[in-house]
């Protein structure tokens, strides 16, 4: 099944996140029957959501029932986009708060009925269902049951004092996703990942249940917590969210798995890449590049600053980066300019970085990229995600606390210059040979004296790297090198480059993994 994400994103924002969980086109079967949650007191504590996820780890999963009426039960795309909460509803409306919220409605690919609960003064109520928060494009699609909710949207004047504007959705699955002043919806986010892009297919686990903390006047922050729940694994979360020019969410996450997870994925972000300069042979396409994110950066234990830029593969392609305690990493936009895609309706330049900072020691693992083919931009085909080394046994609690920042770039600068582009070709007069530019900008290279000598460090797993230039690239106030690579009987090869100066590496380290 395929959506177009042109309708999605030009229509109804927030349903961008449309077809995310469709990735790679399998989802583990699930049990049918339905079972309530365990209901939570009048009293909510901090550890409310936590006792609920440990309770249910313990016993076997059933999946959250789906039925609808008939009137409802088949919607198109259309259809459900046409109903739409009404704005005077939203709850904290009218009281002068920094937030409200507006909740989405069951239907078409968003059956399951998600329980949402107010928490005030420590007290957690659920928020009430009534057909008439909506409005709707056919009178007919208005039923009288209580449906309750798919999900929900935050509202705040993140670009306009008194404005308040959708800037983050938790809608689907586990996924959510938000933007930063100025940005439209681009990469989502999830609560756990299990199984991404394995032949067997992937396991989406759901957030079953939602409690929103009112937050009190003035504050430009809100607190939501989310059951996370699956066959394998349950888990509780706590979001605090504060959006602006960097939209901040301090997440604390607590997972107890109900089976052996080996193919564990923490802190998942989910984008698409469909082409840009360096993968560009098998697109016809008059635009320059589509693509939410272009690259994984990563920030290891070490102080290593790498940079991989994406590609749209013929196999699904699988890479680790193996490491201890990370600093961070995140799939980055780092084009900025309307001319790096030239589409008046998708505006990719302004589509969001989203960096992930693990809070804490997590220990050996490694930072996972799965890249999976697509035909088009509709699918959502990169996944990159945190693997504890020694996966995730039942009867355990396992705590992850991270900060996820939805920008235009990473929290903080760095000294090195940065990798700006990657441009891979042919070679004239070798069919056999690829060429790549690389383009390094930014950090101390501004600051070097205009004598400083730049040479490139390159390195090929297989194959032969050759006619290696560095040169100035006054356009970008950096540095361009190009090379060959002649991968002979290779069928694949890792390449690796840095640029440095006579004293050292000045740059982070690219590293491209070719495939024949």
């Amino acid at each position: 099944m395929f959506l177009r994400r042109r309708d999605l994103v030009t229509g109804t924002a927030a349903l961008s996140a449309l077809g995310s969980p469709l990735l790679g086109g399998l989802v583990r079967p699930a049990a049918a029957a339905d079972a309530p949650l365990p209901p939570p007191t009048g009293a909510f504590t901090e550890d409310t959501v936590r006792q609920i996820a440990r309770q249910m780890a313990r016993s076997g999963y059933r999946a959250p029932r789906q039925d609808l009426p008939t009137q409802v039960d088949k919607l198109t795309f259309d259809q459900y986009r046409s109903i739409t909460y009404r704005a005077d509803r939203a709850l904290w409306h009218g009281d002068n708060l920094f937030f409200d919220v507006e909740f989405f409605p069951r239907g078409f690919l968003y059956r399951p009925r998600i329980d949402i609960y107010e928490v005030r003064d420590g007290q957690s109520a659920p928020v009430a269902y009534n057909p008439d928060l909506f409005e709707y494009g056919d009178q007919q699609l208005r039923v009288t049951d209580d449906l309750g909710f798919a999900g929900l949207r935050l509202r705040a004047p993140i670009n306009a004092p008194g404005q308040m504007e959708e800037f983050c959705v938790f809608l689907g699955a586990s996924y959510f996703r938000a933007v930063a002043k100025g940005q439209n919806y681009g990469l989502s986010a999830r609560g756990f990942a299990d199984g991404t892009g394995d032949p067997r297919g992937e396991e989406f686990a759901l957030f079953r249940a939602f409690w929103l903390e009112k937050p009190q006047p003035g504050v430009a922050s809100v607190v939501i917590h989310a059951l996370l729940d699956s066959p394998s694994v349950t888990g509780a979360f706590r979001f605090t969210i504060r959006p602006g020019d960097m939209t901040v969410f301090d997440v604390q996450s607590y997972l107890y798995p109900r089976t052996t997870i080996s193919e564990s994925g923490v802190a998942p972000l989910t984008g698409m890449f469909y082409f840009d300069r360096n993968d560009h042979s098998r697109v016809d396409d008059w635009r320059p590049a589509a693509h939410d994110s272009e690259g994984l950066q990563i920030w290891t234990g070490g102080g290593q600053q790498l940079w991989r830029p994406l590609v749209n593969p013929v196999d699904v392609r699988f890479s680790a980066f193996s490491d201890t305690a990370p600093r961070g990493f995140g799939l980055m936009q780092r084009k900025r300019s309307f001319h790096d895609f030239e589409d008046l309706a998708l505006n990719y330049e302004k589509r969001p970085s989203l960096w992930i900072e693990p809070i804490g020691d997590w220990g050996p693992g490694s930072v996972d990229l799965v890249e999976i083919p697509t035909p088009n931009e509709v699918n959502d085909n990169i996944v990159s995600f945190w693997r504890p080394k020694d996966g995730l046994r039942p009867g355990q609690e396992y705590p992850f606390t991270y900060r996820m920042f939805w920008g235009w770039d990473t929290p903080e600068p760095t000294p090195l210059a940065r990798i700006g582009a990657t441009y891979v070709g042919s070679v004239t007069d070798d069919k056999a040979a690829r060429f790549f530019a690389i383009d390094f900008s930014g950090g101390s290279l501004a600051s070097k004296p205009a004598d400083t000598h730049f040479h490139l460090i390159p390195h090929a797993s297989a194959g032969t790297i050759r006619n290696v230039v560095v040169e100035p690239n006054p356009s970008i106030q950096g540095w361009r090198s190009t090379f060959e690579f002649v991968p002979g009987d290779a069928k694949a090869a890792d390449l690796q480059c840095v640029l440095a100066d006579d004293s050292g590496p000045v740059s982070e380290q690219w590293v491209y993994r070719w495939n024949a």
